[in-house]
């Protein structure tokens, strides 16, 4: 089940962001996921928040700021469900375009946003890391 997520969510969801993070960034050193953790879960509240729940408990969240996604994440335990995609089609049914941004490393996220329908859309330096990133962009069909 797809649904907002509540405040009391928020350290499931943290959980899953930087063990997650960590997990798909092995070419980032973990202190950057420890340093930005509490300014991202200060941002949990400027964002909508919609978790991916199974029987009481978070397996997955994605987090839009309008048409952004600013994180879309899957617990290691529970990837290659199709929770990602489920989440995902949720944002979809919401927005006729979405971008984001995937550093050129994480090759399953590039793939996975590539199969469901993303183009790259530029290529930049993320300067923080020294890590070059994918711009992405998905439209709607028109019907």
């Amino acid at each position: 089940m797809i649904r907002r997520a509540k405040q009391e969510d928020i350290s499931r969801i943290m959980e899953i962001w930087l063990n997650t993070n960590v997990k798909a960034h092995d070419f980032i050193a973990v202190e950057y996921w420890k340093r930005n953790y509490k300014m991202v879960e200060a941002m949990m509240h400027d964002a909508q928040i919609y978790v991916y729940e199974r029987e009481g408990m978070i397996c997955g969240f994605a987090g839009v700021m309008g048409n952004y996604i600013a994180g879309l994440f899957v617990a290691e335990a529970f990837q290659s469900e199709g929770i990602g995609k489920a989440l995902l089609d949720h944002l979809k049914m919401q927005q006729k375009e979405l971008t984001l941004h995937v550093y050129k490393k994480n090759e399953g996220a590039i793939k996975f946003y590539l199969r469901e329908g993303f183009v790259k859309e530029c290529e930049q330096m993320e300067n923080e890391n020294q890590a070059i990133e994918y711009e992405m962009r998905w439209h709607q069909s028109p019907d």
